[in-house]
């Protein structure tokens, strides 16, 4: 990381972000809490506080369950736990959609109340005027075209995207405007590898792929995902990198196998009656 990427506060700017297009992969994951942000911060450019937060660590079946609230209280943390990275926090499903005054009203509220350097919102063409009204606010917006998962509903489900001619031009639509209306990235979700290839070489901005192209200009995947963590349904556009389920798993099995067995807490994990003794 050259030292004109980082902002006075010793942060990747957005602005920063946004120059990396065409260059080094940019390297992003999700985050959603303060020790995880640590472990993550001195490997990725660009950690994102996901809506996905509420499938991950909330247990719903979309990321409809997101709230404002929520993505506020996951983003402090982040924050907290994070020095270097650019933090993204997601706008939630109702909290932009219905007016301009509303987007701009939501996203001030995230980052005055976190902190963060960037807001992301989903959609394209219909979300424009959204996206300039952040943006013109002093306020970077990160987009998100393709498969939106906030619209899974309404699209019957997760659905590729990029399959047919009609498809792919609304996908160049989408791009173009996003990147017109002023974001400084966009993420590709869920989008035909070579639609997706082409979509960044049509566009200025960096593109951010996830079940899209090795040609984006980054990635990104959900960190409980990567890591094995996950105990539902792992996406096909998953590499586990790690398999956090069976450490986890194994872990409590030995603990409870010693609890029972008064094997736990040993000499070492209880106190004596008098100071000197005692372990640090």
């Amino acid at each position: 990381m050259k030292i004109q990427d980082l902002s006075a506060s010793g942060r990747i700017s957005a602005d920063a972000i946004r120059r990396r297009k065409g260059g080094v992969p940019i390297v992003c994951l999700t985050a959603y809490t303060y020790p995880v942000a640590r472990l993550l911060d001195p490997h990725v450019d660009l950690l994102l506080v996901g809506d996905s937060v509420a499938m991950v660590l909330h247990g719903h079946k979309t990321t409809l369950g997101a709230s404002l609230e929520m993505m506020i209280a996951h983003g402090q943390a982040v924050m907290r736990g994070s020095d270097r990275a650019c933090v993204v926090v997601d706008m939630p499903a109702g909290s932009y959609e219905t007016s301009v005054a509303e987007a701009v009203a939501s996203a001030r509220r995230i980052v005055e109340e976190t902190g963060c350097q960037a807001v992301k919102l989903e959609g394209g063409v219909d979300m424009v005027g959204q996206i300039a009204a952040i943006v013109a606010g002093g306020i970077p917006v990160m987009g998100h075209i393709g498969l939106q998962p906030q619209s899974v509903e309404k699209d019957g489900g997760y659905k590729i995207k990029g399959r047919t001619e009609d498809n792919v031009a609304a996908l160049f639509r989408d791009a173009e405007t996003v990147e017109k209306a002023g974001a400084f990235s966009v993420v590709i979700e869920g989008t035909v590898e070579s639609v997706a290839a082409d979509l960044t070489r049509a566009i200025a901005i960096p593109t951010i792929g996830i079940g899209a192209s090795r040609d984006c200009d980054g990635q990104i995947l959900v960190i409980d995902d990567m890591v094995g963590l996950t105990v539902d349904r792992v996406p096909k556009f998953v590499k586990e990198y790690a398999s956090l389920r069976d450490v986890v798993s194994d872990a409590a099995a030995r603990y409870a196998a010693e609890v029972r067995d008064r094997a736990f807490p040993g000499p070492d994990h209880v106190f004596a009656a008098t100071p000197d003794k005692d372990k640090v």
